[in-house]
């Protein structure tokens, strides 16, 4: 089951203007920015109660936010809901036919064991499946 909406990942060409938007504009608290050179990222991350969101900028011309940007453009690249066993959870989709867009977990961004379900399977939006121990 999923608990709660932990974040929204929002694709954005540039970091640093739409960093002073969420920020200065919208009056959001900034928790930091990560760069994650191996996934070709930069991440803003901005507390709005108990969810976040995350401002996504590519490093990389190949990254998948890259590709995405290129197709689509700015907006809402994900939802991620939180559960408290996503390898339970993973095996409960699948078993029911839910196409996964990454057959296994990896660490995302915050440190926590992550998955993807594909948009094909979710009525068009990226869905994550985070398990963050609180």
């Amino acid at each position: 089951m999923a608990t709660r909406i932990d974040h929204i990942g929002i694709a954005v060409q540039k970091l640093d203007p739409a960093v002073e938007f969420f920020r200065d504009r919208l009056g959001l608290p900034l928790k930091e920015i990560k760069e994650l050179p191996e996934r070709g990222l930069r991440i803003a991350f901005f507390q709005v109660g108990d969810t976040l969101v995350e401002l996504l900028e590519p490093l990389t011309e190949d990254s998948q936010i890259s590709k995405f940007l290129a197709t689509r453009g700015e907006g809402i690249h994900h939802m991620a809901l939180s559960t408290q066993d996503i390898n339970g959870k993973m095996t409960e989709l699948t078993t029911a036919g839910i196409r996964m867009a990454t057959p296994t977990t990896s660490i995302g961004a915050e440190g926590c064991p992550i998955a993807f379900l594909h948009p094909k399977a979710t009525f068009g939006v990226l869905l994550e499946l985070i398990e963050k121990k609180i």
